[in-house]
C-alpha cells in the first residue's frame, strides 16, 4: 500500500511539473509583447499622480510631483501621454507630451512656463534625463519593442529572462539589456543595462505592485545609476483606468493650458 501511494505521488508530481512547464511561453516575441501591454497598456486610458525622489551620489535629494494622463489609440498601438508638473515651484506647470508611434519615431514636446516656450524633444534626446531625474524621457512612455532584437535567455518558477540588443547601436547609450518578466503578471520587474565593456551601469527595478481595477499595476519603482551611486524613486497614487478620455485632451493647446478637470483627483 505504501509503495503504491509513493509511486502515485511521484507520478502526480511529474504530471503537475509537466503541466507547469507546458504553460511556459517559449516565443520570445510573444513574451515581450505581453510585457509591453502589461507595463504601458492597462485599460483603454489611465490617470495617476506621481512623486519622484531624486538622490545624487552624495545623498542630496530633490522632489518632483506630477500627474500623468495616458490614452491608447489602439491596444498595443499608438498612444498619447500628458505629464503636468505641480511641485516644486520651479517646475510647476511644466508639461511633457508624447504622441507614441509603433511605426516611426515618437513625437515629444516639453513646455517650459518660465520661458513660455514649447520645445520639441528630438529622437536623439529620448534617452536623456527626464527633468533632472535618473529616468529617461523614453522610460516614461516606453521603448518601442521593435527597436531591439530579443532573445529568451532562460526562466525559473517566477520569471522569464529576456536579453535584448539595439538594432541601431549608435542611437542609444547601451550595448544590451536584460529584463526579468514576472510570469503571472507579465510586468517587467528588473531591467539591467550594460555598456560596450559589458559592465552593468543602470538598473530599473519594480519595488511594489498593486491590482487596480483588475490590472496588475506598478506603484513604486526605482532607477539606479550604478556608476555615480545616484537614484530616483517613483511612487504612483490615485491610479484610475478607463476614464473615457477624449483625443482632444492630448493636443498642443494642452501644453500651455493643461486640462484642469483631469488633474483633479477622481472621487
Amino acid at each position: 500500500m505504501y509503495n503504491w501511494l509513493a509511486r502515485s505521488l511521484v507520478l502526480l508530481g511529474a504530471m503537475l511539473s509537466n503541466v507547469s512547464l507546458a504553460a511556459d511561453l517559449t516565443d520570445v516575441d510573444e513574451i515581450v509583447r505581453r510585457a509591453n501591454l502589461a507595463a504601458y497598456y492597462q485599460g483603454a486610458d489611465g490617470r495617476a499622480e506621481a512623486r519622484m525622489i531624486i538622490r545624487d551620489g552624495q545623498g542630496r535629494e530633490q522632489m518632483r510631483q506630477f500627474t500623468i494622463l495616458r490614452r491608447d489609440r489602439s491596444d498595443g498601438g499608438d498612444q498619447d501621454f500628458l505629464v503636468v508638473f505641480s511641485r516644486p515651484a520651479d517646475v510647476r506647470n511644466t508639461v511633457f507630451m508624447v504622441a507614441k508611434h509603433t511605426e516611426g519615431e515618437d513625437d515629444r514636446w516639453l513646455y517650459l512656463p518660465s520661458l513660455d516656450l514649447v520645445k520639441r524633444i528630438s529622437a536623439g534626446d529620448k534617452r536623456t534625463s527626464f527633468v533632472g531625474s535618473h529616468y529617461f524621457y523614453e522610460d516614461v512612455s516606453g521603448r518601442n519593442i521593435r527597436d531591439d532584437q530579443h532573445r529568451l535567455l532562460g526562466s525559473d518558477e517566477r520569471f522569464y529572462l529576456i536579453g535584448s540588443t539595439p538594432k541601431d547601436p549608435a542611437s542609444v547609450e547601451f550595448a544590451r539589456y536584460q529584463v526579468w518578466i514576472d510570469k503571472q503578471t507579465f510586468l517587467p520587474m528588473t531591467i539591467e543595462y550594460y555598456d560596450s565593456g559589458d559592465r552593468s551601469y543602470r538598473k530599473v527595478e519594480v519595488i511594489e505592485t498593486e491590482t487596480v481595477q483588475g490590472h496588475p499595476t506598478v506603484t513604486r519603482s526605482q532607477v539606479s545609476d550604478l556608476r555615480s551611486g545616484g537614484s530616483t524613486r517613483m511612487e504612483f497614487r490615485f491610479i484610475r483606468y478607463d476614464l473615457g478620455m477624449e483625443p482632444g485632451l492630448f493636443s498642443e493647446r494642452s501644453l500651455r493650458n493643461p486640462p484642469r478637470e483631469w488633474l483633479q483627483r477622481p472621487h
